[in-house]
C-alpha cells in the first residue's frame, strides 16, 4: 500500500470528502476504482470511487453509498491508500517516496551518512533527512548531489555540495 493522502474534512452536505494530497497526481485515484482508507485504528478498508475532483491545492473524493456528511465525519483523519498497482511507473530518475525511505546513504567518497529517514518538499526540490549515528544531514534532492539511486542495492550515492556536510 502506498498513501496517496489524507482526508482532511468534509464538503458540503452530500458526502464529500476534502483530501490533502501527498502526490498532486489525480489521475491514479480518477483511474483505480477503489481505494483504501486507513483509520486511526490502523485497520485498512477498501471503498469503491465515485467521483474524484481537484479543489483548492488537494481534492474532492466521493465514496460510493456516502451520500450525507454524518456517513463520512468518522472517515475524516483517515489516510488514503492505494495498491503500488494502481500507481502509475515513475519516470526514469523518479522514485517513490516510500521507495527511497530506509536507503543507507553514502558519499561518492565511500563515507556511509546514514539511513534516509523522511523526505519533505521546498519551493524548490525535496530535502532528503539522512540520520547517521551521530548527526542528521538535509540533504538537497538536486541532479547535482544525488549521483546514484539503486533501490535494489538499498543505497543512494550523494556528491555533496561544498560545506553540504558541514551544517
Amino acid at each position: 500500500m502506498i498513501t496517496v493522502g489524507k482526508i482532511i474534512g468534509t464538503h458540503g452536505i452530500k458526502g464529500q470528502l476534502k483530501v490533502f494530497s501527498y502526490s498532486g497526481n489525480i489521475e491514479s485515484l480518477q483511474n483505480s476504482g477503489t481505494a483504501f482508507l486507513k483509520g486511526k485504528n490502523g485497520l485498512l478498508q477498501e471503498y469503491v470511487i465515485k467521483g474524484v475532483s481537484a479543489h483548492s491545492g488537494g481534492f474532492l473524493l466521493s465514496l460510493d453509498d456516502f451520500n450525507d456528511i454524518n456517513q463520512v465525519l468518522p472517515l475524516v483523519g483517515s489516510e488514503l491508500c492505494l495498491k503500488r498497482s494502481q500507481l502509475p511507473e515513475p519516470a526514469e530518475d523518479e522514485y517513490y517516496w516510500r521507495d527511497l525511505i530506509g536507503l543507507i546513504v553514502f558519499t561518492d567518497q565511500g563515507q556511509e551518512l546514514g539511513k534516509l529517514v523522511d523526505i519533505f518538499e521546498t519551493g524548490s526540490s525535496d530535502i532528503y533527512v539522512v540520520r547517521g549515528d551521530e548527526r542528521e544531514y538535509l540533504i538537497p534532492a538536486i541532479a547535482d548531489v544525488i549521483s546514484l539511486v539503486d533501490i535494489s542495492g538499498n543505497r543512494m550515492v550523494i556528491t555533496p555540495l561544498d560545506g553540504l556536510l558541514d551544517l
